[in-house]
């Protein structure tokens, strides 16, 4: 499934570019009645593909080459729509506010755009559609728990999987029989079975199993798939023995090397520019409540570390250490402000420059919602390994608790930090930091 889903994001990556190509030629047509000569196409071939650029970058933040689950399968038509306003902005003031390039593109940029528009919208709900028709291939689920609910789903109601469970054993209920297993197998003619390989009453029926490789039946574990499909970690199928085998605290010495001297660079330039915004915080905060500019808050850092975070305040107690209920502490008018725009969080800087926070990694916890947490949530404490950070996996893909302690939703977000601590590399920061634009753009997760 992994190979299906990199063809997948290289196919619509190479048929945005020539839809873009394609929107221009067909753009230059329409304006000028006839085929455009090459003197045309090269007079508008670098800005636009300057344009290009941009566009593809919008499109990836946006996250538009994701994989096509069913979430995003609903979302489709919105986030295209979306994209093709931001990319007409940014178009605009491209040609009329950068006056370098030698072209009056009023009348072509119109056309380009609106043709743009309707062919990448066809282009991508056709894509959307063209995996159903491929073959689909039957397979059989082996596996119990909630996040197996959701694979089945998923699988079952997604055509970009080529597969489709058949069968589903439920192991919380059903005694497996290797005979029954079998006779299904051959049956209903399945050719992948998915199940969970550390799950003991599976064990019990694995020499049977073991015989079917001969047959050309392909195995996979439910664990690794929920993986890919959600790129996050089923917690009611993991165990000891996971985190042991994927999990590791010792150093990625050249990752934490780069991490480092990124987050040195970039905090630092970006401190520099931060700056701009002291004084009116300063003056809008003494003028609304005559209040301190700052809160700072103790929380849990790399290694159960206790850290202290620093903040423009926001609430009308400036530290009440995260006893949210217990205290008569509301957010101010100054401080919905800031915490919509995140100007709050700008002095955070100072904690990655120094070293207690990175740029990326989960974000860290109060001490009093991590006892609660760790008590009641198994593993919690293993989102500590790694250095925590201003915004994280858990932040761009799933939703979580603010401003209280919320089981459900933090289990939920703890999936997303164990992918995070696993799977941590250059590539996949690079990628929090692009989505974490359109977060911050569009004021959401706070």
């Amino acid at each position: 499934m992994n190979i299906v889903r990199k063809k997948e994001a290289l196919m619509l990556f190479v048929g945005d570019i020539f839809v873009l190509f394609l929107s221009l030629y067909l753009a230059l047509t329409l304006r000028y009645g006839e085929i455009p000569s090459e003197e045309t196409m090269l007079g508008h071939i670098i800005p636009f593909t300057i344009l290009f650029i941009v566009s593809i970058l919008i499109s990836f933040i946006a996250g538009l080459y994701e994989k096509h689950t069913l979430v995003l399968k609903r979302r489709l038509p919105v986030i295209l729509t979306e994209v093709q306003i931001a990319n007409a902005v940014i178009s605009i003031a491209f040609f009329y506010f950068i006056p370098y390039f030698n072209i009056t593109p009023k009348i072509t940029l119109f056309i380009y755009l609106v043709i743009s528009l309707i062919i990448m919208v066809a282009w991508r709900m056709a894509v959307a559609q063209s995996f159903g028709g491929r073959r689909k291939y039957n397979a059989l689920l082996i596996a119990n728990g909630n996040e197996v609910k959701d694979i089945y789903h998923e699988i079952n109601n997604n055509a970009r999987y080529g597969i489709t469970f058949v069968e589903w054993v439920d192991t919380s209920v059903a005694h497996l029989k290797s005979d029954e297993i079998i006779s299904t197998i051959k049956e209903k003619d399945v050719s992948l079975v998915v199940a969970d390989f550390s799950n003991p009453k599976v064990d019990a029926v694995m020499p049977a199993l073991y015989r079917l490789i001969f047959s050309g039946v392909r195995f996979a574990d439910v664990q690794n798939m929920y993986e890919e499909v959600f790129d996050s970690v089923p917690l009611s199928l993991i165990n000891d023995t996971w985190f042991i085998e994927n999990v590791s605290s010792s150093a990625k010495t050249s990752f934490d090397i780069f991490k480092r001297v990124m987050d040195i660079t970039v905090s630092g330039i970006a401190l520099l520019l931060s700056l701009v915004f002291y004084p009116f915080v300063y003056i809008a905060i003494k003028l609304d409540d005559r209040g301190v500019l700052f809160s700072y808050q103790d929380r849990v850092g790399q290694n159960n570390k206790i850290i202290r975070i620093m903040k423009f305040r926001t609430m009308s107690i400036a530290n009440d250490g995260g006893q949210w209920g217990r205290q008569k502490n509301t957010v101010t008018r100054v401080g919905g402000f800031l915490r919509k725009t995140r100007i709050d969080e700008l002095p955070q800087l100072w904690n990655v420059f120094k070293g207690d926070i990175s740029l990326v990694g989960p974000r860290p916890e109060f001490a009093n919602a991590v006892a609660s947490y760790s008590a009641e949530i198994q593993y919690y404490n293993i989102r500590h390994i790694v250095k925590p950070g201003l915004s994280g996996w858990a932040q761009i893909y799933a939703k979580h608790p603010h401003h209280g302690i919320n089981m459900e939703e933090t289990s939920n977000k703890l999936s997303y930090d164990l992918f995070y601590v696993k799977n941590r590399s250059i590539l996949i920061d690079l990628k929090i930091v692009l989505r974490t634009i359109k977060v911050l753009i569009s004021f959401a997760g706070k």
